[in-house]
């Protein structure tokens, strides 16, 4: 399997161009500084790759979390979505919601992105982060929203995981 050295993952699988990838993993618990800057922990940059590789475009996520992308996964994404269909109304409403407050950023010297105040806003992030690292996409969470939804965690794990990873007839 050949590795792909432009694309910034962890662990190697095969993406769509049939080129092997990493894809990233972890939990880092993260600071905002008073001017709204977030450093990227060295656990998490060790898994990007290449400095090119630090580009990022970060939107709201589902349940008060932002997501930060790697620029091409967010380019990758972002070519299924447009795809749909401009003239219905459900498919514009969610080219909307997903594109709403989309913002892209580099890592500076110091490895720390700049947050746009509003995305901190619709998170409720004040100032301690947690990043949850999955597949090719970062989760960013208030710390006391990632507490809150560890918290709810089923109490039978196993059996959603049997109901979601089953394969569908």
């Amino acid at each position: 399997m050949e590795v792909c050295g432009k694309c910034p993952y962890f662990w190697t699988h095969k993406h769509s161009k049939g080129v092997s990838m990493r894809k990233l993993l972890g939990e880092f618990e993260c600071k905002i500084d008073d001017k709204g800057r977030m450093r990227l922990p060295t656990g998490l940059i060790s898994q990007l790759g290449e400095r090119e590789a630090y580009t990022f475009v970060m939107n709201r996520g589902f349940e008060k979390c932002l997501m930060l992308y790697p620029r091409e996964v967010w380019e990758k994404i972002t070519e299924e979505i447009d795809q749909l269909n401009y003239y219905d109304k459900e498919s514009r409403d969610f080219q909307r919601y997903f594109y709403r407050g989309a913002q892209e950023m580099e890592m500076d010297s110091s490895d720390r992105i700049l947050l746009n105040k509003r995305l901190l806003e619709y998170a409720g992030i004040e100032k301690e982060v947690i990043l949850m690292a999955y597949n090719d996409r970062v989760e960013v969470w208030s710390k006391e929203r990632y507490d809150e939804m560890l918290d709810e965690e089923p109490a039978d794990f196993s059996g959603l995981a049997q109901r979601v990873m089953t394969p569908k007839a």
